[in-house]
């Protein structure tokens, strides 16, 4: 199996996918570094890679921008996700009094925003297409010093000069694996939904896995909250209690919304698409029920609803 994923190696995505490609027995996977998530992600789309690992929100920072509009604009399924911590650490050839300039991803600069003031205020800043892309440029200069992981340090003969320096000790990014797939716009809603037995069909005849709830200890749970549904809602925006209107659809039969956010849609001031989250999988009655609701009222010409896929939620064993 190609799995697509941010790179170089020893980025987080990198771990993600790994990780994930484990739970998920899919053994022999090869990966394919690209140098940002769009490459990545576009990599899957188009069908250069089976699938790729990109991250999606962190528990500090939020939702990754770049992410969210390739789901609206791209052709593209999810069909699982993983959880990983993040433990960035300041890596360098030098001494920390040597220091000049620090090198990570923008999502690393800005997770660890106050240490980074606090300790290094005269430093400069430089982005980077990713953590283990400022790793291997720190390893050119001693002056120069990268927040990245562990691994990026062993990849990248550095050494760990600290550990753990984000700004919040829980810091978690969630990774979402996407393929290509049909477009699902005004109101289609795909019938069936994009779990273990379709993923099988991806991957061929010969995959020897299972794909269950992607657990610390790989677990499956057939309940209905073992699934997840994420989708895209774009609702008018001179119509008053429209969203309020969409949230009961959920409401009154008992779905569960994980997550619920604006996005831009960059046509206007003031106008959003609504990604929401929610546990349960397309193939269950309540929620074919819930979405032909949705679809009567986000159906118009100047509305969006579109599926993004049902997969396995991730649970968190400890």
């Amino acid at each position: 199996m190609n799995i697509g994923v941010m790179g170089p190696e020893g980025s987080y995505s990198e771990r993600a996918a790994k990780l994930w490609a484990r739970k998920n027995g899919l053994r022999g996977s090869e990966f394919h570094y690209f140098a940002d998530i769009e490459d990545a992600f576009l990599a899957a789309v188009g069908g250069k890679t089976d699938v790729s690992v990109v991250p999606v929100e962190n528990s500090i920072e939020g939702s990754v921008g770049v992410t969210l509009d390739l789901l609206l604009e791209s052709e593209a399924v999810i069909i699982g996700e993983i959880v990983v911590k993040i433990e960035h650490c300041l890596l360098s050839k030098g001494e920390p009094e040597k220091i000049r300039v620090i090198l990570s991803h923008p999502q690393g600069l800005a997770q660890c925003r106050h240490f980074l003031k606090k300790h290094f205020p005269e430093a400069e800043l430089r982005s980077t297409g990713s953590t283990s892309h400022a790793a291997r440029l720190a390893g050119e200069f001693e002056e120069m010093a990268a927040i990245a992981s562990p691994e990026a340090a062993e990849r990248y003969g550095l050494k760990i000069l600290l550990s753990n320096v984000q700004d919040r000790k829980e810091n978690h990014t969630r990774f979402i694996v996407v393929r290509g797939g049909e477009k699902v716009l005004s109101g289609k809603i795909k019938g069936k939904a994009d779990s273990g037995e379709k993923l099988n069909t991806v991957l061929g005849r010969n995959a020897e896995h299972k794909l269950g709830s992607e657990t610390e200890s790989g677990t499956e749970n057939s309940s209905s909250s073992a699934f997840k549904t994420s989708l895209i809602v774009y609702l008018e925006k001179d119509r008053p209690g429209a969203l309020y209107e969409l949230l009961g659809f959920f409401a009154k039969r008992g779905i569960n919304l994980t997550k619920i956010e604006s996005r831009p849609s960059k046509k206007e001031l003031g106008d959003y698409y609504f990604y929401i989250d929610f546990e349960g999988n397309t193939g269950d009655a309540i929620i074919k029920d819930a979405l032909e609701d949705i679809k009567s009222k986000a159906g118009t010409k100047s509305s969006t609803l579109k599926v993004l896929g049902s997969y396995p939620a991730f649970r968190n064993s400890e």
